[in-house]
């Protein structure tokens, strides 16, 4: 997008920085003559759309924004920065992008749309609405942050609406958490779920209360498919994912009712990898090891950190940790984690907290990690597997005790330094309390912390229908459960780091070299006797660009009409020849341009190149400068004429 503007200079030195659009300065020219010849505010909520959800996209600079609408209609979303909006209004250059999707099932009713923002820029606050022109949404807003360096992300455990017997208590504990965990964490960049968001895959009451909280239209969220999702086609309705393999084998065959799918984003220095556990098989398995492994294939150079997210944790503290399935996985997904570098899995299912020890092809790592360390240095192959106890509150499994099948790969014996802890778990933790999970993503560790979010208070829908009693009743919302420093691996050497700060952006800009003087054209001589001619050069301008964006630029030029009080002349017949004095900053001299009264053209009077750039070009600078030409009918009154020399430099 260019903008211009322009201002008055005269008998001055003049300086003209250009960012990303246009700048204008004036020289003066004088001759002697002788004798002789904007966008409708926001409907406030419209009945048509509702269930707006802000996704993650498939890296920092997306957002994919899903929602229902009542009617099969064309629809888009509108986002502009927050600054650009006057009253309410969004700017005519509002970015818009068209949605797509399609109808619901029947018992979920409507359609469901989405649209994917493209182009963000970072630290700026967005404004965004979806719908149409005359129906639009609410205005919602959501800030990016830098798009390098330190970040902290959320992973909430199960918020399963509807399992307590009461979905609006649920709803409530819900809400309360990701306000609990957002106020504490404002800069937080990602939400990330552990599945199972509501009881009953197709109850959109559920689904509703699920997704009343404004922070879901705030903070990105990173869907993770839970079994309690997965047996209706509510979840991929609400929530559209990235780099999404939608394979028939994660569908059971059934794709046309059933959600499901593996998917991938970038954020940063972190690789999310996210699957549906819901699909499982030994054939099923391996599929998703290989998408994973195709993805760390493809992107793994991209980011210093690699989390795996998926709903049945394989090492949980409660019942499911009996699972058959779940102990076939250690066999099946433990090893090829270790091989691919993955750093952390964070589960859900199990309505517990736990954090592993850094297992290693579905060992221990280390024997000598101690229980509950917290700083913890994995090796070559060593994985901290995490599961969250409930987001909401709405159900709350008691931790078992290990039994006598040893510490092999799907064994569930007790730990050799903590025998009331299965062999796996550095720490196990069940109070009947909400909670959620803070990791810090720092170039040099992963710190990760298990919160409490709630106490035995109200909204606590377990405890509050008598499901479950509670169990620590001192303990303070915010009050740290577990906290643990991962550090990484760096092999036989020394690791070397250095931040690296983002470079200046430059500039691009030119100056008069020298005096801005009037540019004296001398007294015109008559020539052939019918026409006049007078001859001078510009002031020389200086340019410089110093822009690492090597963008394009240019500098052109139109004259005014030549004046003395009522009397003037136009200024087409001035022409001029351009010229590179000093070669630079990839300058490239335009053509010239004669006069109008040679080729009953518009001359100068209309803008004119005088040099330019293109993109790539090298950093510096340049000067430049232009031989005038001015022919007049000898038919023009005698006079001292004066006119302004108007010149703009524009850049990308």
């Amino acid at each position: 997008m260019r903008s211009s503007s322009r201002t008055t200079q005269t008998d001055r030195a003049a300086r003209r920085r250009v960012a990303g659009g246009a700048a204008t300065a004036v020289l003066g020219l004088t001759m002697a003559l002788g004798a002789g010849g904007a966008a409708p505010a926001a409907a406030a909520g419209s009945a048509g759309l509702s269930g707006v959800i802000l996704g993650v996209g498939a890296d920092e600079t997306q957002r994919i924004v899903t929602w229902y609408s009542a009617a099969d209609t064309p629809q888009q979303l509108q986002v502009a920065p927050t600054a650009t909006l006057s009253d309410g209004q969004f700017p005519a250059d509002a970015a818009t992008f068209a949605a797509t999707g399609g109808a619901n099932i029947a018992s979920s009713g409507g359609y469901n749309r989405h649209a994917t923002i493209t182009g963000l820029k970072e630290n700026v606050a967005y404004s965004y609405r979806v719908g149409s022109e005359g129906d639009w949404s609410p205005t919602y807003t959501f800030k990016t942050r830098d798009f390098e360096g330190d970040y902290d992300f959320l992973f909430l455990g199960d918020p399963q609406i509807g399992s307590s017997g009461d979905a609006q208590k649920d709803g409530a504990g819900w809400a309360d958490t990701l306000k609990v965990a957002t106020e504490a964490n404002p800069d937080a960049e990602l939400l990330v779920s552990g599945g199972d968001h509501v009881e009953s895959a197709n109850d959109e009451n559920q689904w509703k209360s699920f997704l009343a909280p404004d922070q879901l239209r705030q903070v990105p969220l990173a869907a993770t498919i839970g079994n309690h999702d997965v047996g209706g086609k509510s979840y991929e309705q609400h929530h559209f994912t990235p780099n999404t393999d939608k394979s028939e084998a994660y569908y059971d065959k059934d794709a046309a009712t059933r959600s499901g799918g593996d998917y991938w984003f970038i954020h940063k220095d972190v690789l999310f990898i996210d699957i549906n556990s819901n699909a499982q098989s030994d054939t099923k398995d391996a599929q998703h090891v290989g998408y994973i492994t195709d993805v760390i294939k493809k992107h793994g150079s991209e980011a210093k950190w690699k989390v795996l997210v998926y709903h049945h944790s394989i090492y949980s503290p409660a019942s499911h940790s009996y699972d058959q399935g779940n102990k076939d996985r250690r066999k099946d997904f433990t090893t090829a984690f270790s091989d691919l570098g993955i750093d952390m899995v964070l589960q859900g299912h199990d309505h517990s907290y736990s954090r592993s020890y850094a297992i290693k092809n579905g060992q221990k790592a280390d024997p000598e990690e101690q229980p509950g360390q917290a700083e913890v240095y994995p090796g070559p192959g060593g994985v901290i597997y995490v599961t969250a106890n409930s987001a909401s509150g709405s159900k709350y499994y008691d931790i078992k005790k290990p039994d006598g099948s040893g510490t092999g790969v799907q064994g569930n014996g007790p730990d050799p330094l903590n025998p009331d802890n299965f062999w796996f778990n550095s720490v196990e933790n069940q109070e009947h309390v909400r909670s959620y999970v803070r990791v810090k993503v720092r170039s040099d560790k992963l710190v990760l912390e298990n919160l409490r979010s709630g106490t035995c208070a109200t909204p606590n829908p377990s405890v509050d229908n008598g499901n479950v009693p509670c169990s620590n009743p001192d303990k303070p919302v915010g009050s740290v459960v577990d906290k643990v420093t991962v550090h990484p691996y760096h092999g036989d050497g020394q690791s070397l780091q250095v931040n690296v700060p983002n470079a200046a952006p430059g500039e691009f800009g030119w100056t008069i070299d020298g005096y801005n003087g009037l540019v004296d054209l001398g007294t015109a001589k008559e020539q052939d006797g019918d026409h006049f001619e007078a001859a001078g050069k510009i002031n020389p301008l200086l340019v410089t660009d110093s822009r690492r964006s090597l963008a394009p630029w240019s500098i052109s030029a139109d004259v005014s009409e030549f004046k003395d009080a009522d009397k003037k002349f136009s200024g087409s017949y001035l022409g001029w020849k351009p010229y590179v004095l000093d070669a630079g900053a990839g300058a490239t001299a335009a053509d010239a341009v004669a006069s109008g009264y040679d080729d009953q053209g518009t001359g100068l009077s209309v803008s004119r190149g005088l040099a330019s750039a293109e993109q790539g070009h090298s950093r510096g600078g340049a000067r430049l400068g232009a031989d005038l030409d001015l022919k007049i009918p000898d038919s023009v009154a005698k006079g001292s004429y004066r006119a302004t020399l108007t010149i703009t430099a524009l850049s990308s």
